[in-house]
């Protein structure tokens, strides 16, 4: 474990110093984002900067930053605060260089302000379309932006990536990193290696074929991209690599997409001079439909390990062989070097959807560890000779074709939310949900061009586990865990059940982390004792960063989630305008003055009443709606047209348009809310369709009094 004494000697100096130089930079530089490979690479010898997503290439999101400490963090307060304009899931980490602090919001915009003063540089819009939100399967959310050579790149959600320059704002190049014709969204950051910058893709849920590609940071040409299943074998397979991936699938896969979208993590080990990228779900998840004969079906939920120069292959080790719950590897890929059995290794550490922590060696992928942090029931073990994970056969639902009760559900034990090790403790902080799915098999799946193609059916899966008498109960936490010993050490329980938010470890001794009821808190790193707090208006998802000002510490939050908060601390200060979210961007010092402004309390404001309509529509009607809302409604407004995430997606079933056949029409047919994010459906829905929707709603509207 590191000596915190030496810590606090080695970094106090060094991040004065590197707090003084950003200062200086701002002037002298003219925001220049003057980021390189050097830079990168010694990033820890600049930790009043954030460079990059992680801080480092090795994605830790440990600052050695102590200014701000477990004695004083009591006195932190807010230094200043910037509005963000967009009412949709704000999921990225702010970057800070040069005296600029660059972050991106849902839809894509950039945002630049000045890192003391908060005053905004410039605002970057890509003008995305905002009916491509039909093709995002979870909101049109951005991760965050990478700097180099003062360019700011972002990936936008209708799949091209864009450099900024840095100073001002405007267009440097974009190119278009999906063919437009296919389902394809990018959420996820890029990093850039040298000089090269990697970004991937999501939309596996929509039928597609996932690769990350690498494109010169100078010119935005294409250097090399690299496929994570294969194609059609008709087309030719574009390595030995993918000829040898293809002999563990089998049926007709490619008709189906494939899946395997690189949608969010990426990690970079200069001295290994390797890449390792997270592989997602299977398309469709039921591999019974994707892949009739079984298969380990690679490289889906995968690490993958890639010479950066080229994008060859190096080594996988696939988390879930044959997957087909969902279970991406998508999640937050961490290196770190830990003492193992008396020996110091370099490892990769992840801790997927699946549930279990995995410990693998940086160079060669080698299996060393692996255990449950959360409920998991799908498998019993990892068998510590293959590393392949000791499945419960009943889990199988698209096997056996029996409905399975299975944890963790599709949101995963951990999802995209960023975790954090800390070099003081040598322990890892995860952001967990403790949830679970019924999973049946989609009785009638056919491939749809335009929508959802998963391959299980989400109402009678809620059904059967309604049915359930003992289900298990959701629940969100903080888990402090050894990746050595393998166990956790503390736990840190959150209200509402269901969502999580990211991470940040510093060399103060503390562990910083938002949450879904409107709060952003500290934690002694050791034992998980709440340290401090301060109410944020808004729901959390993203994770924080923390940055030097002079010879102030610093620390930035990115707030908002795409519905206020209903219960715990933060609901009471959350304004009753439905139309925001109170995005913001929050910024925080030791004896910070700023004030939010002032919200009502929702304690004392009488909710309007909520008069559900009836409806005379015939069965027929309603059993059309019921189909056509499933295959293109369910996946964010939830069976029964109840979202299971009602801080994401409101309750269709209190919706005020129900009884205006109008305004119905016009939001589903005509866009009329597509600036909030629900694009017209002209061309996938008819008037018919949408009118039984309407019907269907209403009838589950009463059938819920």
């Amino acid at each position: 474990m590191t000596n915190p004494t030496l810590t606090y000697l080695k970094f106090r100096a060094a991040a004065l110093f590197a707090g003084l130089a950003l200062s200086a930079s701002a002037l002298a530089q003219d925001y220049a984002a003057a980021v390189d490979e050097a830079r990168l690479v010694g990033a820890d010898a600049e930790p009043g900067a954030w460079m990059s997503y992680g801080r480092t290439y090795d994605e830790q999101r440990y600052s050695p930053l102590d200014l701000i400490d477990q004695d004083n963090v009591d006195q932190l307060g807010l230094a200043w605060y910037a509005e963000v304009d967009t009412s949709r899931g704000q999921e990225a980490t702010p970057i800070v260089v040069d005296g600029a602090l660059y972050v991106s919001t849902a839809w894509s915009m950039v945002y630049a302000f000045d890192v003391e003063s908060g005053e905004q540089l410039w605002k970057y819009d890509p003008q995305v379309d905002r009916e491509k939100g039909r093709d995002a399967c979870c909101d049109v959310v951005n991760r965050g932006v990478a700097v180099w050579d003062g360019k700011v790149f972002v990936g936008t959600i209708d799949g091209r990536l864009v450099a900024i320059d840095s100073s001002d704002g405007s267009l440097e190049w974009e190119t278009m990193t999906t063919d437009p014709a296919l389902p394809y969204t990018i959420t996820g950051a890029p990093r850039v290696i040298k000089g090269m910058v990697m970004i991937g893709n999501g939309g596996a849920e929509y039928g597609v074929r996932g690769y990350v590609t690498a494109y010169d940071a100078d010119s935005g040409e294409q250097a090399w991209r690299f496929y994570t299943v294969p194609g059609n074998p008709a087309d030719g397979y574009e390595s030995d690599v993918m000829t040898a991936a293809a002999n563990t699938w089998t049926g007709e896969w490619w008709n189906l997409g494939g899946g395997g979208t690189v949608w969010d993590s990426m990690a970079y080990d200069a001295e290994l001079d390797l890449l390792y990228i997270g592989v997602g779900n299977g398309s469709p998840w039921n591999q019974t439909l994707r892949s009739p004969g079984g298969g380990d079906n690679l490289f889906l939920t995968a690490i993958v390990a890639l010479d950066p120069d080229d994008g060859s292959y190096a080594w996988h080790y696939q988390t879930v062989p044959g997957e087909t719950w969902d279970y991406t590897a998508t999640q937050h890929i961490m290196l770190a070097d830990l003492e193992i059995a008396g020996e110091q290794r370099r490892v990769v550490m992840q801790a997927p959807k699946n549930g279990f922590f995995y410990v693998l060696d940086a160079a060669t992928g080698e299996f060393i560890s692996g255990e449950p942090y959360t409920p998991v029931n799908w498998a019993s073990h990892i068998d510590p000779e293959t590393g392949r994970p000791v499945e419960n056969p009943e889990a199988r639902y698209d096997r056996t074709g029996e409905p399975a009760l299975v944890m963790p559900g599709p949101l995963g034990g951990h999802n995209w939310y960023p975790m954090a090790f800390s070099q003081r403790t040598d322990l890892v902080y995860i952001p967990v949900t403790e949830n679970f799915l019924g999973y049946v098999s989609d009785a009638e799946f056919i491939v749809d061009p335009e929508g959802w193609n998963t391959g299980i059916d989400f109402g009678r899966g809620i059904t059967f586990m309604l049915g359930l008498p003992d289900a298990p109960v959701n629940a969100a936490l903080l888990k402090a865990w050894d990746p050595v010993a393998q166990e956790e050490v503390w736990r840190v329980m959150h209200p509402g059940g269901s969502s999580a938010s990211g991470v940040l470890a510093t060399a103060g001794g503390l562990v910083f982390q938002g949450n879904r009821s409107g709060e952003l808190a500290a934690f002694n790193d050791a034992t998980g004792e709440q340290l401090w707090s301060t109410l944020t208006q808004a729901g959390v998802m993203a994770a924080p960063s923390t940055f030097m000002v002079g010879d102030e510490q610093y620390v930035a939050q990115l707030v908002g989630s795409p519905a206020l908060p209903e219960e715990g601390p933060g609901a009471a200060v959350a304004t009753t305008d439905l139309s925001t979210n109170n995005s913001r961007l929050l910024v925080y010092r030791i004896g910070g003055d700023a004030t939010l402004p002032e919200m009502p309390d929702l304690a004392e404001i009488e909710a309007a009443p909520v008069e559900i309509p009836q409806t005379d529509a015939t069965n027929e009607m309603i059993a059309q709606g019921e189909s056509a809302y499933n295959r293109n409604c369910s996946v964010c407004h939830g069976p029964f047209a109840v979202s299971i995430r009602l801080d994401t997606y409101p309750d269709l079933r209190m919706s005020g348009m129900l009884g205006d056949a109008e305004a119905w029409h016009g939001v589903v047919m005509e866009g009329d809310m597509a600036d909030s994010g629900m694009a017209s459906w002209e061309g996938i829905l008819d008037d018919s369709d949408a009118e039984a929707i309407r019907a269907f709603v209403i009838t589950m509207a009463n059938l819920g009094q």
